[in-house]
């Protein structure tokens, strides 16, 4: 289920992040389309998940991104302070499971401070090469469309991403929602 993508555009000086998703839930052969929005923003972050509808509701109201103090180096703060305030907004909200001593969460894109991350079910936390990123069962569809459309306005870039998607994968479904951070 789902197909989240995300895309550094430059803004004046500046780069932001576009991030999308689509709206389907699936279970099996069974597809539902939300109303809750996989893609929002919380503070000065846009979040976009997959996994679970629970997690991106703790994600989206518990969740309280920790200020990043002056100095900090942004990929460790994600790594650290981010990252520890998710394990635990995870944890009370009775998301994050332990198995064999293994703490596991979901996974999800963050835009922070124009730069995407990707949290990873066990917290790791990584950042591409490339100045875009997809996740979910039509992330590879994305991916190319990303790469093939270059020339195209970020906003559009990302809904033609997420409409190649919906054709090839049967787990993503519109509408889309596009949002800019």
């Amino acid at each position: 289920m789902t197909c989240i993508v995300a895309l550094k555009a430059k803004r004046g000086s500046r780069h932001q992040v576009v991030m999308g998703g689509d709206s389907a839930g699936v279970a099996h052969l069974d597809v539902t389309l939300r109303k809750d929005p996989k893609v929002f923003r919380n503070g000065e972050c846009v979040i976009g998940y997959t996994s679970s509808f629970r997690m991106g509701q703790l994600l989206r109201f518990k969740f309280r991104p920790p200020l990043m103090k002056q100095g900090t180096d942004t990929f460790r703060y994600m790594c650290t302070s981010f990252v520890d305030e998710v394990r635990r907004t995870l944890k009370r909200g009775g998301f994050s499971e332990v198995d064999n001593n293994v703490e596991r969460g979901g996974h999800f894109l963050v835009g922070f401070r124009g730069r995407i991350f990707e949290v990873a079910s066990d917290f790791q936390v990584g950042e591409a090469v490339a100045d875009y990123a997809a996740l979910g069962c039509g992330d590879s569809y994305a991916l190319g469309a990303l790469e093939a459309s270059a020339v195209i306005d970020p906003e559009n870039r990302v809904r033609q991403a997420l409409a190649v998607a919906e054709k090839f994968s049967g787990g993503v479904r519109p509408p889309f929602i596009v949002l800019r951070a």
